[in-house]
């Protein structure tokens, strides 16, 4: 496929570890478009850093590679201030976002992006790894939105390639690999439940799943809220869930980030904006 010559290939390199005084801070950095840095803050000892796209979205050929590194000791909250959004395809190619997160000995680790919204004529690629030390916490979202909801576009993207490996040193404890397609039944599950379903997926590890809140994710599930988890090896944990619309799933992702926090006995650190 050709690649438009407008296409991007940025790169995202960060480091968080702790001062002497146990702060956490950004030790390495560097970065290019489509991202940038915004400025970060310490809350409840985490350092929270929001990562931003400054061009409008991703377009085909755009290619994002991300390694972020969480050295030992220090907590590092890495979220979003908007929706990512891929346009359509004019060349017919993909734009693709590689991420490589690392955390380390008694670290942690929340990665809470806005939604993904795919827009008609989609083509996207996102290739996730993430590697934990036995001792280190996780907190991983993922939203998807079938589109442009408002605009009518209700998974009527060209296609989405998801995949993610979740190691605890090498060693692999969940594989992801799913194709998204209108023009086949790989949808079909999405929209058996609602026609328009946001999907939202969260890995928890270390003290973010040590108290797991069985009773509290169990009641979650209601007429807009289709909800499942389970346990994985290494003390992992995940959650899957369906929702009804985006008031829903921003509501479910709320909650489960509030109430995971608590059972961990922890305080959500603030991520700077209006909601949460």
């Amino acid at each position: 496929m050709n690649v438009t010559c407008s296409a991007l290939s940025g790169h995202l390199h960060l480091r968080c570890e702790n001062r002497a005084d146990g702060v956490p801070y950004i030790s390495e950095q560097g970065f290019r478009a489509p991202a940038h840095l915004s400025k970060s803050h310490v809350d409840h000892g985490h350092l929270v850093q929001s990562i931003v796209n400054p061009t409008a979205g991703f377009f085909d050929g755009d290619l994002l590679e991300s390694n972020i590194h969480v050295a030992a000791g220090a907590k590092l909250v890495l979220s979003t201030p908007s929706a990512s959004r891929v346009y359509r395809t004019r060349s017919g190619a993909a734009a693709v976002n590689c991420q490589k997160f690392a955390v380390e000995e008694n670290a942690s680790l929340e990665w809470i992006p806005e939604p993904f919204i795919p827009h008609a004529g989609a083509r996207y690629v996102q290739r996730t790894e993430i590697d934990l030390h036995p001792t280190a916490s996780l907190l991983f979202f993922d939203w998807i939105a079938p589109g442009r909801v408002a605009m009518g576009e209700v998974f009527v993207y060209r296609h989405l390639r998801w995949e993610l490996d979740l190691t605890i040193r090498g060693k692999l404890v969940a594989r992801e690999r799913y194709d998204l397609d209108p023009d086949d039944d790989s949808l079909e599950a999405l929209k058996a439940k609602f026609p328009a379903a946001h999907y939202l997926s969260v890995y928890a590890a270390g003290a973010m799943a040590a108290n797991w809140p069985v009773d509290m994710l169990d009641a979650l599930s209601n007429e807009d809220v289709y909800l499942g988890h389970g346990p994985l090896t290494g003390g992992v944990h995940v959650i899957r869930a369906l929702c009804r619309d985006s008031l829903a799933a921003r509501r479910l992702l709320e909650t489960l980030r509030l109430e995971l926090y608590a059972a961990a006995d922890r305080k959500p650190p603030s991520l700077g904006r209006i909601f949460f």
